[in-house]
């Protein structure tokens, strides 16, 4: 495929839309997936209660769950790390790849109507399901900090930018998996059984139950060529500081995170005119 094509191939998942005299460009963009966004809380938590504050509590709950389980049935330290942060920052990084990616599978077939506008396009409906994720595990990441913090069990990052810096490129790769995954399951009906059964997978690809330094020396290099420990090992050494050792290339994640975006975007190309077809 020439450059050209691909390039083609790309851009044509933005359909072209009428300009609005108020927002045009960048603008109009942010404005439909905030629109969409808002629409998707109502449409799965409710317009009442406790529906929006859930999009937060349902990660924090699970997450607190897990480090008060671990704090139970293991010991305070081990390998000389203390286990509530390590617990806590593998979960987070693991629950926001995972619903990305699975809330991101039935994000086309749950607003085909939508794009009979045709200011709307494919991938504003994907930005808009993993901005929501991203936020709300974002916002129940802090809360879970803070409160880990009172509790004693965590100390404040020691560097606040590699914590911001390995949770965005966390999201850049775990974006990039979702549309691939997401295209795949448009193609091939099967896929949407089979997503779910390979995030499993993402456990110990990711590193969130261990650290880098864990793995043997013999192995280490290899484990490495995964791009997702990067991330964690990041996130870890924003926490943690120097004094823990830590095994992260950010460079190197972020080229496999364009690579994978640029091939999901290629894969969702089209994604409009299938969906017309049937």
């Amino acid at each position: 495929m020439s450059a050209a094509t691909a390039y083609r191939a790309v851009m044509s998942a933005f359909p072209p839309a009428p300009a609005s005299p108020a927002r045009t460009g960048p603008l109009r963009h942010l404005s439909i997936v905030r629109a969409l966004m808002l629409r998707e809380l109502i449409t799965r938590y409710g317009r009442e209660g406790l529906g929006f504050l859930w999009v937060i509590g349902e990660p924090l709950v699970f997450c607190l769950g897990v480090v008060l389980m671990w704090n139970l049935i293991r010991p305070e330290y081990e390998h000389g790390i203390r286990l509530g942060p390590m617990v806590m920052t593998g979960y987070m990084a693991l629950l926001l790849l995972r619903h990305q990616i699975s809330f991101s599978l039935s994000a086309l077939q749950a607003n085909t109507g939508l794009l009979h506008h045709r200011a709307i396009a494919v991938l504003h409906l994907y930005a808009a399901r993993n901005a929501l994720e991203f936020l709300g595990t974002t916002a129940a990441f802090m809360v879970v900090y803070l409160l880990l913090g009172v509790l004693g069990e965590v100390s404040p990052p020691h560097d606040w930018s590699l914590v911001f810096g390995g949770w965005l490129l966390l999201a850049f790769l775990g974006l990039g998996l979702a549309l691939i995954f997401s295209a795949l399951a448009q193609r091939f009906a099967f896929m949407e059984r089979i997503v779910p059964l390979l995030t499993y997978a993402l456990i110990p690809m990711s590193g969130a139950f261990f650290m880098a330094s864990w793995v043997p020396p013999v192995w280490r290099d290899a484990y490495l060529l995964i791009p997702l420990p990067h991330a964690v090992e990041m996130i870890r050494a924003g926490v943690f500081g120097p004094f823990v050792e830590t095994h992260y290339d950010g460079l190197y994640a972020l080229g496999w995170g364009l690579v994978l975006n640029l091939l999901g975007l290629l894969l969702i190309a089209g994604a409009r005119d299938r969906i017309e077809a049937e």
